[in-house]
C-alpha cells in the first residue's frame, strides 16, 4: 500500500472548511476530473469522472465526523483507493488541512503527490471563495 500526504493552511475557519468538504456535491468543484457526485443515502455516493479521456461511473463512500473535523472516503476497485482528511483550527479564521491518500497502485514519479498538492490548493481556494460569497 502506498500513502501520499500533504498539509496546507488556508484563510478560512476550520468548521466552515469542514462543512464545505463534507458535502459530496462539492467534489466536482475541486476535483477537476470529477463531473458529478450525488449522495445516495448513508455513506454511499454515486460519482462520475473523466479519467484519461474515458467517462467512468462508480460508487464511493464518504464518512464525515464533524466533531473531529475528519472525513474519510474511498471507492471499491482494483486500486483499493481510500483516504482521509483532518482539519485543525490554527488561529481564528485560519485552518490547517492534512490529506492522506492510500492505494495499492504505485504511480511513477511524483505524479500522485503533485496532483494531491494541486487538489488541496484548489479545494482551499474554492472553499474560501465560497465562504466569502456566502458571508
Amino acid at each position: 500500500m502506498t500513502t501520499y500526504t500533504h498539509t496546507a493552511e488556508a484563510d478560512i475557519p476550520a468548521d466552515t472548511l469542514f462543512q464545505f468538504l463534507a458535502e459530496p456535491r462539492n467534489l466536482p468543484r475541486y476535483f477537476p476530473q470529477m463531473t458529478a457526485a450525488e449522495p445516495e443515502g448513508g455513506e454511499q455516493v454515486h460519482v462520475e469522472a473523466e479519467v484519461h479521456g474515458h467517462h467512468v461511473e462508480g460508487e464511493a463512500w464518504v464518512r464525515p465526523d464533524a466533531g473531529r473535523r475528519r472525513l474519510e472516503w474511498g471507492a471499491e476497485g482494483p486500486d483499493d483507493y481510500h483516504g482521509e482528511l483532518q482539519i485543525e483550527e490554527v488561529a481564528p479564521g485560519r485552518s490547517r488541512i492534512t490529506v492522506s491518500l492510500h492505494s495499492v497502485r504505485e504511480a511513477k514519479g511524483d505524479e500522485v503527490q503533485r496532483g494531491l498538492e494541486e487538489t488541496v490548493a484548489v479545494l482551499t481556494q474554492t472553499a474560501a471563495a465560497d465562504d466569502r460569497s456566502n458571508g
